[in-house]
């Protein structure tokens, strides 16, 4: 089963603070396992987000705050900001944040219905090297895997800062009639992470990408 995908991160623990790695013990409070844990709380929300990748958490937090009403599932495969998430849980006293460990794609898999009002992939690793390109999470696997787990009119949002990146995504949507694509999109609108703070500062642009599932 583990080796269904082909790896889209490098597995590494990267540098992790004392801060951090102290978070990581409350961890088992938040982690989802099975996507069972989800629907047992769906019906507390208004609506339930998917974001993949979260880096260091920004977006999924602010996210969270802004709209206590709806349940934010956060995947991370990175010890440092799996910690930095759960200690900003802590210091918002968030209810409405839940996080996946580990590759997504395996957890989606095992899902057999939609559960998902919308799926945010923001700057995911752009695996610059043309022979590391079929190692890119967006792909056409992807979308079938998002399209499966989407409610009907759910929302697909994505994103890159590497140019040649954007031009296979947007060939990939051009390529199937599963998703629908919009004109417009709050999360376009997002508060722009670290990360993207730091792509724009050197001189690259951000691409968004909006789609709704047909």
């Amino acid at each position: 089963m583990h080796n269904k995908f082909l790896p889209s991160f490098v597995q590494r623990k990267g540098r992790i603070t004392k801060s951090q790695e102290d978070n990581l013990n409350n961890l088992h409070s938040y982690q989802i396992t099975s996507h069972s844990q989800i629907l047992s709380e769906k019906d507390n929300f208004k609506e339930i987000i998917l974001e993949i990748g979260f880096g260091n958490g920004d977006n999924l937090v602010n996210l969270a705050q802004e709209n206590p009403h709806n349940l934010y599932i956060g995947s991370e495969v990175y010890l440092a900001g799996i910690g930095q998430v759960l200690g900003a849980i802590r210091d918002n006293e968030l209810t409405n944040i839940r996080l996946i460990t580990g590759d997504i794609r395996l957890f989606l898999d095992e899902i057999n219905q939609p559960i998902f009002d919308a799926v945010l992939i923001i700057c995911p690793d752009p695996w610059p090297k043309l022979k590391h390109h079929k190692r890119r999470m967006i792909n056409s696997e992807f979308l079938n895997l998002t399209h499966k787990v989407l409610k009907l009119s759910g929302h697909l949002f994505m994103s890159t800062d590497w140019a040649n990146y954007a031009e296979s995504i947007e060939e990939l949507i051009n390529q199937n009639s599963i998703f629908e694509v919009l004109t417009s999109s709050s999360y376009e609108h997002l508060k722009l992470t670290k990360f993207q703070q730091r792509a724009i500062e050197e001189g690259r642009k951000i691409y968004p990408f909006s789609l709704k599932k047909n």
